[in-house]
């Protein structure tokens, strides 16, 4: 843990809030946190309907993401649209919509691949993250192939999950990931990655970062291609670039 890891993982920070009962006073507060006094993050990540008064809160050069089809991951085009829609008109910058993993898992791929489209479609010029919700796929060949689906369907980020569900990031799903990105010649250059949900030390980040670097290089660690879903970690990053040194563990995690 050193504070150049920690710069880099508050750099490419998506701090984030998605509770149920936001209220613009909390997303006010959440804003004011993302300028932090030791530089910016990459994103404040919330929901479409507080998506535009996120963005009447930041500087430009914060992006605004805002969630569709979340955290339920259903096959419901017209409702995933919807969400899309709204986070277009709020000026948003990133969208974050979850693959319908349930109908993965049951085999319907077609299902998969028509919501991302569209999804896709929606938000032409607009960061696209997936999320594939790696702890309820569970094996790697599942994982693969949500990964595939959604490269193909034009995904400009892959992320491990929602945050609500009982295993969220975990570096044996990261590492899935990471390597159908390098494998694939379209995104091997362009796709990035982001892990979402239960990291909370510089030291854990930096777990993610180590494997994003063997897998990609260090070129992709950018906020560009690198990011972190988190909110509990901002506090752990001001701790080290203080000088208060924090108790730290690095979590490997399984499938």
């Amino acid at each position: 843990m050193t504070q150049p890891d920690a710069r880099l993982a508050l750099a490419c920070l998506d701090l984030t809030s998605l509770n149920v009962a936001d209220t613009e006073a909390d997303i006010a507060a959440l804003c004011g946190r993302a300028q932090s006094p030791f530089g910016p993050v990459a994103a404040v990540c919330v929901w479409p309907r507080l998506a535009a008064f996120a963005r009447a809160q930041l500087p430009a050069s914060i992006a605004v993401a805002a969630v569709a089809n979340f955290p339920h991951g259903h096959a419901d085009v017209e409702a995933a649209i919807q969400d899309t829609l709204q986070i277009v008109a709020a000026g948003a910058q990133e969208v974050d919509v979850v693959l319908p993993y349930r109908s993965l898992m049951a085999g319907d791929e077609q299902a998969v691949s028509a919501l991302l489209t569209v999804v896709r479609r929606a938000c032409p010029g607009m960061v696209l993250k997936v999320i594939l919700e790696t702890g309820e796929l569970k094996t790697p060949a599942l994982t693969e192939r949500a990964c595939q689906l959604s490269l193909d369907a034009g995904a400009d980020f892959l992320k491990t999950s929602t945050g609500k569900t009982p295993v969220s990031a975990t570096l044996a799903a990261a590492r899935v990931m990471l390597g159908a990105i390098a494998a694939n010649p379209a995104a091997r250059h362009r796709v990035g990655f982001k892990a979402a949900g239960g990291i909370r030390t510089v030291a854990e980040a930096t777990a993610y970062l180590a494997l994003a670097q063997e897998l990609l290089g260090a070129h992709a660690l950018t906020p560009q291609r690198f990011r972190i879903g988190a909110s509990s970690l901002l506090d752990d990053i001001e701790a080290v670039l203080s000088g208060r040194l924090a108790v730290t563990a690095t979590k490997s995690g399984t499938y």
